[in-house]
């Protein structure tokens, strides 16, 4: 028997989330071109990086209009200290996992590190990740110096974002997690790289750390929506981490991390409380335990009772 069949039937408590995914059985999912017009129509666009099957449907469940499968689960789910050790094979696989967890919401796919170095390369991947994970579309990072990378995805067919400001595959050459943009010259760096983005035919572009007024300024020149992560209010929609958001993932809290809850907290409390109940042998209970008719069991117990006559 196995572990799915000895379960017991959903409780009450769990009406709620099994009305959430009748609901979103029906839900119908965002289209490139309506996240292109949500630059006209004003509506903010939520996106969230999701890691996984779980978090993809917690997403799916709360109405998130993209999922994006973020490099970052290198930090989240495999403990790196930094999206750097992100792969293809890695993104592939969460990406899977992603797509049967939110079947009905656009996926964005984060190209990883150094896998759109070149064109033929960045071709390849992307078109990987489209096959293999059922993304929607796919995001590498760069501006005017990646604008030939990001029309020969466009040219090929494969919708693409890019991913400007503080932009983790070259936090090296930042020296480090820095604000980007707070210099007039600075500014006007992301002004090109943002227009270069736009004209390679690019359908979103994502701020990170960004002053709020520059992410904004720049927002207003463009005719793409722009999706901000530390990038102030003015950009047209936003995005964070799941396990940011909802206080999974403690090393640390990025200045633009808001704690809507905080899960570890939950969840440590409750193991905590499993340790202590099977430690005193609280636990499992008779509710929580499998019952055998009582006539077969005085027959086995006869039968082990025999059994070490012999």
């Amino acid at each position: 028997m196995s572990t799915a069949e000895t379960r017991k039937p959903a409780s009450a408590d769990s009406k709620p989330v099994a009305e959430a995914k009748k609901l979103d059985s029906k839900r119908e999912k965002r289209t490139i071109t309506e996240i292109r017009e949500s630059k006209k129509t004003g509506e903010k666009m939520v996106y969230m990086s999701v890691p996984d099957y779980t978090s993809a449907q917690w997403a799916e469940m709360a109405g998130v209009d993209v999922a994006v499968l973020g490099d970052s689960l290198a930090m989240i789910a495999h403990g790196h200290r930094s999206t750097i050790p992100a792969t293809m094979d890695m993104m592939v696989l969460h990406g899977q996992a992603v797509r049967r967890g939110a079947p009905n919401t656009f996926m964005l796919g984060c190209m990883p590190y150094q896998s759109y170095n070149t064109v033929d390369r960045a071709l390849a991947n992307a078109a990987r990740f489209m096959q293999e994970t059922l993304c929607d579309a796919v995001k590498p990072q760069g501006g005017k110096s990646q604008a030939h990378i990001l029309r020969a995805l466009v040219d090929a067919g494969i919708p693409t974002a890019s991913h400007i400001g503080l932009t983790p595959h070259t936090i090296a050459m930042f020296g480090g997690f820095k604000i980007q943009g707070r210099t007039s010259e600075a500014a006007m760096k992301i002004l090109e790289d943002a227009l270069a983005i736009e004209d390679a035919g690019c359908f979103m572009l994502e701020f990170e750390a960004v002053p709020a007024k520059i992410a904004k300024l720049i927002s207003e020149q463009l005719t793409i929506p722009t999706i901000g992560i530390g990038a102030g209010v003015g950009c047209d929609g936003q995005i964070l981490l799941c396990y940011d958001l909802l206080g999974v993932f403690t090393d640390f809290k990025p200045k633009f991390t808001k704690r809507f809850a905080k899960l570890t907290e939950v969840a440590v409390s409750g193991i905590r409380q499993y340790v202590k109940e099977v430690k005193e042998g609280s636990f499992p209970d008779d509710e929580h335990s499998y019952t055998v008719n009582e006539a077969e069991y005085e027959k086995f117990a006869a039968l082990v009772a025999k059994r070490r006559q012999v």
